[in-house]
């Protein structure tokens, strides 16, 4: 059976200044450092003992990936390009104040995140969707069985999630809060109403 691990990377500056950052490549904050070692602590006490871990190119995620590979005593993380985060298109770098401002009434609101749906040059999330499945078969054809891992971002972390579950991507932007350095299991033993395996104290505003 092949299970997959999803995190994604711990805080970095744009995340503590209310930036969205997309392709942005800010380095992570003290606290996304301090909850990448909390992860990888936990990943060390636990049964899950991965084949493989790939990461995003972006920093904020390989930090994140270098992190738990030393802890676990495995081999550097492999760059998967495909694993990068969604392109905020003209959003890149705006204030997340100003979603709602600057994207109304295209976008969605939920308890901890407010979605821009489709501004200017950005990826949609059909698109990303699609990024998903393309990543998921290529993941499934390398891997028959074991335990991989995949270090990302939250709205292609999502989407991966979807893409796994054949879920509606409305409804899973909607499902759960996927916070720096959580943790998800895609399996068919997990439900897919809830895979969280481990939720790390959020400090973003």
């Amino acid at each position: 059976m092949l299970k997959i691990y999803l995190v994604r990377h711990g805080q970095n500056e744009d995340n503590a200044n209310g930036i969205l950052n997309g392709h942005r490549d800010k380095p992570l904050t003290d606290i996304g450092i301090s909850q990448a070692h909390e992860l990888a602590s936990k990943l060390k006490n636990s049964a899950i003992h991965f084949g493989k871990v790939y990461s995003s190119p972006l920093q904020r995620a390989h930090q994140t990936a270098l992190i738990i590979t030393d802890t676990l005593q495995l081999p550097k993380p492999t760059i998967l390009p495909e694993l990068i985060e969604r392109d905020f298109g003209v959003m890149t770098g705006e204030p997340l104040s100003r979603i709602e401002e600057l994207c109304a009434p295209d976008i969605l609101k939920t308890n901890t995140i407010t979605y821009f749906l489709s501004p200017k040059d950005a990826e949609t999330f059909p698109q990303l969707l699609e990024r998903a499945q393309n990543l998921l078969a290529h993941i499934q054809e390398k891997h028959e069985a074991g335990h991989i891992l995949l270090v990302t971002h939250g709205d292609l972390g999502k989407m991966i999630y979807a893409a796994y579950y054949g879920l509606d991507w409305l409804d899973v932007l909607t499902l759960f809060h996927f916070g720096n350095s959580d943790l998800l299991e895609l399996s068919p033993e997990s439900p897919r109403t809830d895979t969280h395996i481990h939720k790390i104290i959020q400090h973003n505003p």
